[in-house]
């Protein structure tokens, strides 16, 4: 018998246990053409709260009393397929069950030798390539430029902040701790942090961080910190809005600053990212990301918690800030 985690209930606010169920089902079997595959990492990530509401978005939601699904890493345990083999690694879109079959399609395969296999649901998977395209894309970084990161020790934000200054930009990281704010500095070389639970005034605390204006925002975060960062903004900025926690919980969407007049004012650009937008430029962003990892210019975190049962657990952790890098669920 394998488990498997089930979507149970939409909540209302942020998610509770009570919104997953654990099952257990029969060993599935594969059949010609398909590869059995045991779940070693899972990924948790906060987009997918989005996927739990009933409406009509960029990627479909979870439907009820069905498994949920995001990235994994897997072993190949048997094959029928002869694109793969027993004891290969390979990463993608799962659904969370600790045994299941799949045909291959949109897998790939991972190599323990280059890095640790979760590696490749962080640094290495599509929470590197969404900061290092991120950037790429929208952020036209050049060196000089005051970066502002918002979760900066969070999984993409902690990436973000790191290429900001292989590109030769001053770097300022927003988290909600001491603990994150003294990583962001001596572990990930960040110049500065602000911790917004103890700043107070947040436009204030970053007009007397960022004291040449902020040329690229990268936004994890949406919210009151967006409205405190777009106050600082100099002419022809740059902001990411890559992902909103702070509003992925709300019932209500709140109504805050008006952003058009200094958008308008500062020739600024504000553009939405999505990484799947960007499927055909994924092998040179790999590429990059490892030789950087590789050379030490890039260091990362794990927040890994043990046990396939914590999988709802880790989810609603990333919403009270219990991550430092990436969090991922090691399946024993």
């Amino acid at each position: 018998m394998s488990r498997t985690i089930l979507f149970k209930n939409r909540p209302q606010g942020k998610p509770s246990t009570s919104d997953f169920e654990i099952i257990q089902e029969d060993n599935p079997k594969p059949r010609e053409g398909e590869i059995l595959l045991k779940a070693l990492y899972i990924s948790v990530d906060p987009y997918l709260r989005g996927r739990m509401r009933d409406e009509k978005s960029y990627i479909e939601p979870f439907k009820l009393n069905e498994p949920l699904e995001s990235m994994v890493v897997a072993e190949v345990v048997e094959s029928k397929n002869p694109a793969f083999s027993k004891g290969d690694h390979v990463s993608g879109m799962l659904q969370w069950k600790e045994l299941q079959t799949a045909k291959g399609n949109g897998l790939n395969r991972v190599h323990k030798e280059i890095a640790p296999l979760s590696a490749y649901l962080g640094i290495l998977g599509l929470t590197g390539l969404t900061a290092y395209l991120g950037l790429e894309k929208i952020g036209d970084l050049k060196a000089g430029d005051t970066l502002v990161v918002s979760g900066g020790a969070g999984a993409v934000g902690s990436i973000a902040g790191q290429i900001g200054k292989i590109k030769g930009c001053m770097v300022v990281g927003i988290a909600g701790s001491d603990e994150k704010v003294k990583y962001m500095e001596e572990d990930l070389g960040f110049d500065k942090g602000i911790n917004y639970n103890t700043a107070g005034d947040m436009k204030k605390a970053i007009s007397e961080c960022c004291t040449d204006g902020v040329d690229v925002y990268f936004d994890n975060v949406g919210g009151e910190i967006l409205d405190a960062v777009l106050a600082n903004i100099n002419k022809d900025a740059r902001i990411i809005n890559c992902g909103a926690i702070s509003l992925y919980n709300e019932k209500e969407m709140p109504t805050g600053p008006r952003p058009e007049g200094i958008l308008i004012k500062k020739t600024a650009l504000m553009q939405g990212f999505l990484v799947r937008d960007h499927v055909k430029d994924f092998g040179p962003a790999f590429r990059q990301l490892s030789e950087w990892l590789e050379e030490g210019e890039l260091v990362y975190e794990e927040t890994i918690i043990e046990g396939f049962d914590k999988l709802p657990e880790a989810f609603i952790g990333l919403f009270e800030g219990k991550n430092i890098g990436k969090m991922v669920v090691k399946v024993q």
